[in-house]
């Protein structure tokens, strides 16, 4: 059973954030994840920028595209990625 802070499917990525995702954020750490290994995280228009930021600032390859919840190909935001932040960004 899922916690009562996760993301809903769809759902943005930030944490506590119960919005729809609007964007996709596909990134990977360099230092740890072989080139094939990517994360997605789900962002809301209000916090793409905040989740793109957090990622870029670590020197992340991070990739920003438009979301759809209808797309199949997107997958849920991987449990080991986890939400950032807590609060209001």
């Amino acid at each position: 059973m899922g916690s009562l802070d996760a993301a809903p499917a769809g759902g943005c990525s930030r944490a506590g954030c119960r919005k729809a995702a609007t964007s996709r954020i596909d990134w990977r750490n360099p230092k740890i994840h072989a080139e094939d290994r990517v994360k997605t995280w789900l962002a809301c228009d209000e916090h793409v920028d905040y989740l793109r930021e957090f990622l870029a600032a670590r020197s992340f390859p991070v990739r920003v595209s438009s979301f759809e919840a209808t797309d199949a190909a997107a997958p849920a935001p991987s449990p080991g990625a986890g939400p950032v932040g807590g609060g209001s960004a």
